[in-house]
């Protein structure tokens, strides 16, 4: 059987129709899991790694004592941020006082800087404990911050599975960072 132009045809494959297409293929390595760390500190934890980069290579927005901020790299929605404690720690009942505290207070800032600088409506924010709640590298504790905007949940990740992002995210962690 010749899968010539016919077939292509016949298939609807290649035909020209109204939707446009807007490819983003560096996502799948993301959706595949390709490369995707586990987390663990021997075998090379990201939220280790991260704090040992300038604040630009690792996105990183504000750094405590304790704990810091950085652009999550695979974001829900513009802005969207982590704050992450230096210690490797994967349950938040482990984390210290001291780091419990810095967690909340940078969660606290992070929201005002977030409304100053880009005028969030509100935040989804949580705690991922464990693979099976959702948590991408469980090993290491992170908080998400997600801003989000009256209708900013379209037709696009509903239908079409796929989240636009209107800045890169050197220029939303520069934004940020100047914000902090």
């Amino acid at each position: 059987m010749s899968e010539g132009p016919e077939f292509v045809e016949q298939q609807g494959i290649g035909v020209q129709d109204a939707f446009q297409r807007l490819w983003t293929p560096h996502r799948m390595a993301y959706i595949k899991g390709q490369d995707k760390p586990d987390g663990d500190e021997d075998t090379g934890c990201p939220f280790c790694r991260i704090p040992s980069l300038d604040d630009k290579t690792g996105l990183i927005v504000a750094r405590g004592d304790l704990v810091f901020a950085v652009l999550n790299l695979y974001p829900y929605n513009p802005g969207h941020l982590m704050v992450v404690p230096y210690r490797h720690v994967a349950d938040y009942t482990d984390l210290t006082a001291e780091e419990t505290r810095e967690v909340a207070e940078f969660t606290q800032h992070a929201m005002k800087v977030i409304r100053a600088a880009s005028g969030a409506h509100g935040f989804n924010i949580g705690l991922n404990q464990g693979v099976i709640a959702g948590a991408g590298i469980a090993a290491h504790l992170h908080q998400h911050l997600v801003p989000r905007w009256g209708g900013d949940a379209n037709f696009m990740p509903i239908i079409g599975q796929t989240k636009v992002l209107p800045q890169l995210l050197g220029e939303t962690r520069d934004l940020l960072a100047d914000a902090w």
